[in-house]
């Protein structure tokens, strides 16, 4: 497997152009092996990039010599929607992604993202692994998405210039969203102005005040080094954060079966390695911030936060055009209570 950072990429692409114009026979060594383009959005310290290891790995005791992962980490190929626009033309075959950023193309996942809807990261995965998980999958396919498996960011939480502990000190400000339809719907009803804005442009966007605010999960947030823009981290705990492993279907429909197999299985184990991992990076990720200067803030009248997210019914399946067999109805029953741990 290769990791290949910004600074290699334009490298690697002269090199790439230099073998398409290279004599057919120079290739035909290689031929029986398929290349994979693998976009992360962190270095290689981070669960979104040792997951592939891990995968590639998986597959290589499986399949030896018949794939190779290169990996473009820190964010080379863009964010989230870039990436997918790619996958789905085919110059990238796989990467991670949360739900909320293929929410344009599938609107039924924005369920995974409802408020205050699950109690924790176990409730989300027995929903994910269950027919909700398997149809969603389908409805990805539609979209040229091949989801092996779905993955655990772990919660969202509030991150600000200033100290916000009430819903009400929201008012006025300008906070970066997620370019979603439900993410946009949440933070109007707090009365912010939304901002929609990619993660890679986010801290720029901070710094320079195009945004005051944002949420994002525990370890993404020192993973962008964003303690250095917006200190203090309020534990809302409000979304939890749902992903998929995912690979294009241009990329995988040139797949035999056995590689389909020994993908998809790989992916699978590669899930949970994420989600163990990503247990054990927000603790670490938390204490970074906290070394840097940043701080950690409880919410004051959690009831307050809950009442702003489902104001009038704004935030609810109906709202977001998802189907109703996508409803809540179909979701295991939640107590209510949203806890702060785990996950990110």
């Amino acid at each position: 497997m290769t990791i290949i950072d910004r600074r290699h990429l334009l490298k690697l692409s002269a090199l790439g152009a230099a073998t398409l114009a290279a004599p057919a026979f120079v290739r035909t060594a290689s031929a029986r092996t398929r290349s994979l383009t693998v976009a992360s959005l962190f270095a290689d310290d981070k669960p979104e990039t040792k997951i592939w290891v891990k995968i590639s790995e998986l597959v290589e005791a499986k399949l030896p010599g018949r794939f190779r992962f290169n990996v473009v980490k820190s964010g080379a190929l863009g964010g989230e929607k870039e990436v997918a626009e790619n996958i789905r033309l085919g110059s990238v075959q796989a990467s991670l992604s949360t739900v909320s950023s293929l929410s344009g193309w599938v609107p039924e996942l924005q369920i995974l993202d409802l408020p205050f809807l699950f109690r924790d990261g176990e409730h989300v995965r027995k929903v994910v692994a269950g027919e909700t998980g398997n149809e969603l999958k389908t409805k990805l396919a539609a979209q040229q998405f091949i989801a092996a498996d779905f993955i655990n960011y772990g919660a969202r939480h509030l991150l600000t210039k200033e100290p916000v502990t009430r819903p009400e000190q929201l008012e006025g400000k300008k906070i970066r969203v997620i370019q979603s339809p439900l993410h946009t719907k949440l933070w109007s009803a707090f009365g912010t102005t939304p901002v929609g804005i990619p993660i890679t442009e986010t801290y720029n966007a901070l710094a320079t005040g195009v945004a005051d605010a944002m949420d994002l999960t525990k370890s993404a947030y020192a993973g962008f080094k964003l303690y250095e823009v917006v200190p203090y981290l309020t534990e809302t705990g409000h979304i939890w954060a749902s992903g998929v492993v995912y690979y294009g279907a241009t990329f995988w429909n040139q797949l035999d079966d056995e590689e389909k197999k020994v993908l998809s299985e790989a992916s699978s184990e590669g899930a949970k390695y994420f989600n163990q991992l990503i247990v054990e990076d927000e603790t670490k990720s938390v204490e970074l911030a906290l070394s840097k200067g940043g701080k950690v803030l409880q919410p004051e009248a959690l009831d307050e936060w809950r009442k702003g997210a489902r104001a009038s019914g704004r935030i609810s399946p109906a709202s977001l055009g998802v189907s109703r067999r996508y409803r809540p109805c179909s979701l295991p029953e939640t107590t209510g209570q949203t806890k702060n741990r785990g996950g990110v």
